[in-house]
């Protein structure tokens, strides 16, 4: 059934385990948080879209004709109605929308895949399509949007958690696997330290540091790959390389391991220590081994762990952006120290998926 008034809404994200990881095609577990972007809108006689973005002080207008040119920069907009399109999916009428969100932008939670796939949903949720029902076609969507559209380096993890909500285990096989996690988190602290960040050029970046690494090993050792043992004669060889490739490619071999650590805390006996100190441990090797961090947000990490986190790292791509920190019963006294600082604080819990709201 076709609506003729609609309100979507879905979440950000912070990455618990595998940061860094879903572009290698190893495992992640995410979780969507209570920060959103809400899509809503009337229903148009014609096929005109008015795009109301008051956060961005900025008014789109889409008209329905054929493949849509793109004329912004990862034009998302146009980009979500090209691959609908493409899909089968009907679009009959435009709509009058008005976009607004809480979450922080280029800021490394993931606000980009949550806007591609609150459109999404409110697309198909409009036009009456089954689909809309289903969070891992949103989520498949999301990522032909966001990233193959515009052969960008990303993965999926964005957009599956914002499909999908509360925490989600990825295993990137084929097919992809999500299995949902009891979510036993409290309180986290989200900082953002309003540095401006390069997300495509370091995800770039890393992931080609990565793969070339992998590839000098190959020449000795055909068979190696990122999802197998790490036996010492491979070490010998990864301990040949220069350390701009060195490094991070260590780095992923011990973020998939910690990975693994947080899939058995999740599904065993979870216990609020033994997650900050997994957390705090990947910020050492994203800090270390990827060099993704920052100054000022190691300085952010520092004061929320003065002030009772129990762990803390950097969140999303890096090179400025986030941090987060789990304050389970300190959440006040942790987010005043990120704002001593020099950041901005936001108390956050984890969040269901992408939603109609009434």
């Amino acid at each position: 059934m076709m609506m003729t008034d609609l309100c979507i809404s879905a979440p950000g994200r912070i990455c618990l385990f595998g940061e860094h990881q879903d572009y290698l095609g190893l495992d992640v577990i995410a979780a969507a948080i209570d920060l959103r972007i809400t899509i809503r809108g009337r229903k148009r006689a014609d096929r005109r879209f008015v795009i109301d973005l008051p956060d961005l002080g900025a008014v789109e207008e889409i008209v329905l004709q054929g493949e849509l040119a793109y004329v912004n920069k990862r034009d998302y907009l146009r980009s979500v109605l090209n691959v609908l399109r493409r899909k089968g999916v009907a679009i009959p009428s435009g709509w009058d929308v008005v976009v607004r969100g809480t979450i922080p932008t280029n800021a490394g939670t993931a606000s980009s895949s949550a806007l591609v796939i609150a459109w999404n949903r409110f697309l198909l949720q409009a036009g009456g399509d089954p689909r809309a029902e289903s969070p891992g076609e949103i989520a498949e969507l999301g990522f032909l949007a966001e990233v193959a559209e515009f052969r960008e380096p990303g993965g999926k993890m964005d957009h599956y958690t914002a499909a999908f909500g509360g925490v989600i285990w990825l295993v990137f096989d084929d097919p992809l696997k999500v299995t949902r996690l009891d979510p036993f988190l409290k309180e986290f602290v989200l900082g953002n330290s309003l540095e401006n960040k390069d997300t495509t050029g370091t995800l770039g970046s890393v992931k080609d540091r990565v793969l070339l690494g992998l590839g000098e090993i190959r020449k000795a050792f055909p068979a190696f790959n990122l999802k197998g043992p790490l036996t010492r004669e491979a070490v010998r060889e990864i301990d040949k390389l220069e350390p701009l490739i060195r490094k991070p490619l260590k780095g992923a071999f011990v973020n998939r391991d910690l990975t693994k650590e947080g899939v058995t805390l999740f599904t065993r006996d979870f216990d609020d220590n033994e997650f900050g100190r997994l957390l705090s441990r990947q910020q050492d090797v994203l800090r270390d081994d990827l060099g993704i961090s920052t100054p000022k947000i190691d300085k952010m990490i520092d004061a929320a762990l003065a002030a009772g986190a129990l762990g803390a790292k950097i969140n999303g791509s890096g090179g400025g952006g986030c941090m987060f920190a789990y304050a389970p019963g300190c959440a006040g006294p942790v987010a005043e120290a990120v704002e001593k600082a020099g950041g901005r604080a936001y108390i956050i819990r984890v969040d269901d998926e992408a939603r109609v709201e009434l």
